[in-house]
């Protein structure tokens, strides 16, 4: 595998968000992530990005998010799944 170096310039007005739940939609030829913050003891979140990918660079997310994970479990140990029922029939407004 090759690698190569690029040069990322990040705004300095581009502000980190925080998100601690993620709904994930898809249609043929994308994948779409709506990041969220959920606020505890309110049952509400808040959206703070939307991201849409090819199935392709979302298969590359899928590779390098393992990766990372193995990674980081090796230098601080297991981390536990929090375990959740999932929610079915989601559906992002003003996404077809």
């Amino acid at each position: 595998m090759t690698t190569r170096e690029i040069q990322v310039n990040i705004p300095q007005t581009l502000d980190p968000v925080y998100s601690n739940r993620i709904q994930v939609a898809y249609k043929e030829d994308e994948f779409t992530f709506l990041f969220l913050h959920e606020i505890p003891n309110v049952n509400q979140a808040r959206a703070k990005a939307i991201v849409s990918i090819s199935p392709r660079h979302a298969k590359n997310l899928l590779d390098v998010l393992a990766s990372s994970l193995r990674d980081y479990e090796s230098k601080f140990g297991s981390i536990q799944a929090q375990q959740e029922k999932p929610v079915e029939n989601v559906t992002m407004r003003g996404y077809s």
